[in-house]
Parts: structure tokens; C-alpha cells; sequence
């Protein structure tokens, strides 16, 4: 399969690590949303499961010279993605420490690719943490898209327990995803990937 005939992989990251998060069906939504376009692969990355340890690394990660198996690990895993959307929740007007964590573990492995940012919070549905993010992602090399996805209230839309739980997106939120792909698309059109169409 060459280059242009395979479809795209989007990586979801899951960036909140606390018990009873709510980006982990919100994660899922998105995920489900994305493979209905069927223009991507779709891989979720939960930074909980992830589970990296406060940057250790005697290098600067542009060298590439990983010493630790998590960060082997997950340097595969983040190579792998030609996109990324990252869900994430806003702490204290701004992102988790989890998402700052594992976006400074890695360098090459962010550079040249788009990224979606799916905020969720209270009033402001994380437009502060997804502003702070911006210059992190831009100094990765990364593409932020134009389209966010913010959502406002998330708790309101999620029901049901545990591993069951669902999400349960109002219009504006589902019209945010499809901006959102269809940046990535864009993007990925110029690098000669065949996205969501």
C-alpha cells in the first residue's frame, strides 16, 4: 500500500490521568465520530494508561537518544500517528500537567503534524488551557488546527458508570468535531495523505 492509498492514523490523546474523568467517553465519542467519516485509522493514547514518569531524560528529546523504556515506548507509539486530537480539561485556567509531561518527553515525533484540541470544562469549556497549549504545540512543530472543539459544561453530557459511561454531544459540539476533521484532512491533504472525505 503506498503512501497515498493508506488512510491516515489519528491519534486521540486522553490527557487527564484522574480517577472518573470524563475525557475518556468523551474520547471515545470523538474516536467514534472520526472512524464514521471513514478517512482514518483511529487510535486512542490514554495518557493514564500511558503512565510516563516525571521527564527523566539525561538528553534533550530533539536528539532522539531515549535511555528509559517508557519513553521508547511511547516515542513508537507517537511516531506511529500522522494526526493527533488532543482531549483535555482545563485546571486552574490552563492544561494538566499529565498533557505537559508527555508532549516534553518527545520532539521529532510531534513535528509537521495537525492536532485538534477538544477542550472541556465549566463556562469557559477549556478555550483558556486549549490558549495555553498553542505556543507548546507551535514550539513542537506541530500544525494546530483553526477548528477547536470546545465544550462547555461537559459533565452535563456524560451518563452512566464506569467503563460504560457515554457522551452525549449538543449540535454546536458534533458542527466543532466535523470543523476539526476536516482541518486535519486539509492538512494532511498537503503532506499527500488521504483523509476523512
Amino acid at each position: 500500500m503506498t503512501q497515498a492509498e493508506r488512510r491516515p492514523l489519528l491519534q486521540i490523546i486522553v490527557a487527564s490521568t484522574r480517577p472518573g474523568r470524563i475525557g475518556d467517553p468523551i474520547a471515545r465519542w470523538f474516536a467514534d465520530y472520526a472512524r464514521a467519516s471513514e478517512g482514518f485509522e483511529v487510535e486512542i493514547v490514554d495518557l493514564a494508561d500511558v503512565d510516563l514518569p516525571m521527564f527523566a531524560e539525561p538528553e534533550h528529546p530533539r536528539l532522539g537518544r531515549y535511555t528509559l523504556d517508557s519513553t521508547k515506548a511511547f516515542s513508537a507509539t507517537v511516531a506511529r500517528a500522522d494526526a493527533f486530537a488532543i482531549v483535555h480539561p482545563e485546571y486552574n485556567h490552563s492544561y494538566n500537567a499529565a498533557l505537559k509531561n508527555a508532549l516534553d518527553h518527545l520532539n521529532q515525533e510531534w513535528a509537521g503534524k495537525p492536532v485538534a484540541l477538544i477542550g472541556y470544562g465549566g463556562v469557559a469549556a477549556g478555550a483558556r488551557a486549549a490558549e495555553a497549549l498553542l505556543p507548546v504545540l507551535l514550539a513542537l512543530r506541530m500544525v494546530p488546527v483553526a477548528a477547536t472543539v470546545p465544550i462547555p459544561f461537559a459533565a452535563k453530557h456524560v451518563s452512566g458508570e464506569g467503563d460504560a459511561r457515554t457522551f452525549d454531544p449538543a449540535p454546536e459540539t458534533e458542527a466543532g468535531a466535523k470543523a476539526a476533521l476536516d482541518g486535519i484532512t486539509e492538512w494532511l491533504g498537503t503532506l499527500g495523505l488521504r483523509g476523512a472525505r
